[in-house]
């Protein structure tokens, strides 16, 4: 894999990639607050945080309009039902949220169960409607042929995008999973990859190989828009860490 050097980035479109999250099981306000801070001083397109922050942290993006929120659905594991999916979705929806992450059922994709797993996702597409939803595979606990049937269902069901992971799973996303899921369904639909994105080169690789938006933990994201913007030789947005908690275990 050829490495993109700076000099082929697009420094004013780098937070338009980048969907910053608060996710984890330990999350706390300090950090939802970090969030907010990052992706008002990089522009960034996204904000993902627990649903019981979800209504905060719209309301305190109120007046960032090119900033939208996401509602997750079926977090982590994806083995809601999906009249419980489906309640979520609309919930979020009614809070705000312009897009929605949701998790697919991956045991039943890896019991063979597709129908299941197709109805699961059509499901969540119609409740919202026009919204965008980004169906997560968790390819931690796929197979390669397991990813490329999951990616070609996540297609068929209308999602806007196949999403690699919720951060969650033992196994990060790598380029190639970017490029086996991208040579699997073509130009069908959008990737997001979540999961392994530590530093700014992994993500202009992934970038390289068909990737379109990436979803990544406050701490790691802060990292990657700050070498961004200092490789390109711009100033440095200031943003207020110091009143949130520090994370070794930014797994997102």
């Amino acid at each position: 894999m050829k490495h993109i050097e700076h000099s082929d980035l697009n420094i004013a479109e780098i937070g338009r990639w980048v969907d910053v999250s608060a996710v984890r099981t330990d999350v706390t306000h300090d950090e939802v607050d970090l969030l907010l801070a990052i992706v008002k001083a990089y522009h960034c397109i996204c904000a993902s945080p627990m649903p019981y922050m979800t209504e905060y942290v719209i309301r305190q993006l109120e007046h960032t309009p090119d900033t939208v929120v996401t509602g997750v659905v079926g977090f982590p594991s994806g083995a809601d039902t999906v009249s419980m999916k489906v309640h979520t979705a609309r919930e979020m929806l009614q809070l705000g949220c312009r897009e929605l992450d949701m998790v697919i059922n991956v045991g039943a994709l890896k019991s063979g169960d597709t129908q299941r797993v197709l109805h699961d996702i059509q499901s969540v597409v119609a409740a919202a409607e026009d919204i965008p939803v980004k169906a997560i595979l968790e390819i931690a606990y796929l197979t390669d042929d397991e990813i490329r049937q999951g990616s070609e269902l996540v297609v068929t069901a209308g999602a806007a995008f196949v999403k690699t992971g919720t951060g969650w799973g033992p196994r990060p996303t790598t380029v190639e999973t970017i490029q086996l899921i991208r040579s699997t369904i073509g130009n069908a639909a959008q990737i997001k990859a979540a999961g392994g994105i530590r530093d700014l080169q992994t993500l202009l690789d992934m970038r390289a190989a068909g990737c379109d938006r990436f979803g990544i933990g406050v701490r790691s994201a802060l990292t990657i828009l700050e070498d961004a913007y200092l490789r390109a030789g711009l100033t440095v947005p200031e943003v207020n860490t110091v009143s949130a908690q520090d994370s070794v275990h930014d797994r997102y």
